[in-house]
């Protein structure tokens, strides 16, 4: 029976443990979305995770608008993400890129974006984060066809930056309510074309994108997350469990080398247990690692290898205030909490200082 402290091969990537880092914004880029040195220290402190799953990259000015989110489309990114990838590959890391377009919660006020794009012209609920304070979102532009090309190659492109860049695999963020979720759910795509309508339709971007990633860098170094949870974003579906087993067995013809999954506990103490979790499902349907990620300690990432739900888990907010989070489960130490006014705040203190 596998332990969170065991290793475990994820297609060309040998992870050293099964405590993995989640994918987690942290603001500390550039305005012109260029990773700085104190990233790389960041994710340096970090390498004792089996594998760390870095921040969602943008893989193109017109899907990237976040405050001092990271990029991976230009020559000063790809020499910045190269200080970050040897600085973990010294410590004795592994550490792949999370390939990220955010669709329809882009905003027009970042400069160069213009429209918003998703699969239909929706707006999402609530506000955007920008450069001049929390704005309206706008209402988005409904992909053409023959506009799709165009994006499946900027994620290939970006997946070839990533390796250009030293990363050792990427993984291709279909999660969350962003670009590609938006195509995936039914409450965000309503078109009428082959990327519309059914389940099987829904997951053709998805499988577009991920099969130009592995033409580009290879099936054992492409990864993909999905998010079987409910609203988020404004984004859900209305037969997830249908939707998200279709993608899993598309992902796993694919061959890719795993899959993330972010699903939040179904225990009932956080109002989520009106439904099943859709994530036994998927494991069933995907023939490959299968990662958990959504609120875990070690006693229930244990459990979940203990019970075979997973093969690996990756922790997300305990490793912002312990960066050496795999020793201090192994130790039995408690965790330390981290403070959320530091979360997004630029600076040192509570990035790579406590």
């Amino acid at each position: 029976m596998a332990s969170l402290f065991d290793r475990i091969r994820l297609g060309s990537i040998e992870a050293a443990n099964r405590i993995f880092m989640a994918p987690m914004t942290r603001g500390r880029a550039t305005p012109d979305h260029v990773p700085t040195p104190i990233m790389a220290q960041y994710y340096g402190q970090r390498a004792s995770a089996g594998l760390i799953l870095t921040e969602a990259i943008g893989i193109s000015l017109e899907g990237l608008a976040w405050p001092y989110a990271p990029g991976i489309w230009s020559e000063e990114q790809i020499d910045g993400w190269s200080a970050v990838t040897d600085a973990v590959h010294h410590a004795g890391g592994r550490i792949v890129a999370q390939l990220w377009h955010m669709g329809r919660l882009t905003h027009s006020s970042f400069p160069g974006r213009g429209r918003p794009v998703s699969a239909s012209a929706t707006t999402a609920p609530g506000l955007a984060q920008t450069y001049d304070g929390k704005l309206p979102y706008e209402e988005a532009k409904a992909l053409d066809v023959a506009e799709i090309p165009a994006l499946v190659d900027q994620f290939a492109s970006a997946a070839r930056n990533a390796v250009r860049a030293g990363f050792d695999g990427v993984q291709i963020h279909a999660a969350n309510g962003y670009l590609l979720d938006q195509f995936l759910r039914s409450s965000s795509n309503l078109r009428r074309d082959g990327y519309g309508g059914s389940a099987e339709n829904r997951i053709r971007l998805l499988q577009e994108v991920t099969a130009a990633v592995i033409q580009s860098i290879g099936a054992d170094r492409t990864a993909v997350r999905l998010s079987p949870n409910g609203e988020i974003k404004g984004v859900n579906d209305d037969d997830p469990e249908g939707l998200f087993v279709v993608a899993a067995k598309m992902l796993s013809t694919l061959g890719i080398a795993f899959l993330e999954v972010r699903e939040p506990d179904f225990n009932g103490t956080n109002g989520k247990a009106d439904r099943l979790p859709v994530a036994p499902l998927m494991r069933r349907a995907f023939n490959g690692p299968l990662v958990l990620n959504s609120d875990y300690d070690a006693e229930k990432g244990q459990a979940a290898l203990d019970a075979g739900q997973a093969d690996a888990i990756a922790f997300g907010r305990l490793f912002i205030a312990n960066p050496d989070l795999p020793d201090r489960l192994a130790r039995g130490l408690p965790p330390s909490s981290s403070d959320p006014a530091t979360w997004y705040s630029r600076g040192a203190e509570g990035y790579t200082e406590f």
